[in-house]
């Protein structure tokens, strides 16, 4: 069974390639009649940003570090 970091893994390895691809010159081209656009760089770069802090979030639950684990309470009386 996949789990949720592999998937983010593996999409976020996906936008790299496709960033590289893009920054490489392959921004688009065209073959006769026929033309091909890829993804805006501004788009795949928000999306690498998402996936890099999700990968992260999901590796500190598994660590059984999350964002909002209480370590402890000091009660107070004011």
């Amino acid at each position: 069974m996949v789990t949720a970091l592999e998937r983010y893994k593996k999409r976020l390895e996906q936008y790299y390639e496709a960033e590289e691809a893009i920054l490489s010159g392959a921004q688009s081209y065209k073959v006769g009649s026929r033309s091909l656009t890829r993804a805006n760089l501004n788009e795949i770069a928000d999306m690498i940003k998402y996936l890099e802090n999700r990968v992260t979030s999901e590796q500190s639950a598994s660590n059984g570090k999350g964002r909002n684990k209480v370590t402890g309470v000091v009660p107070r009386d004011f």
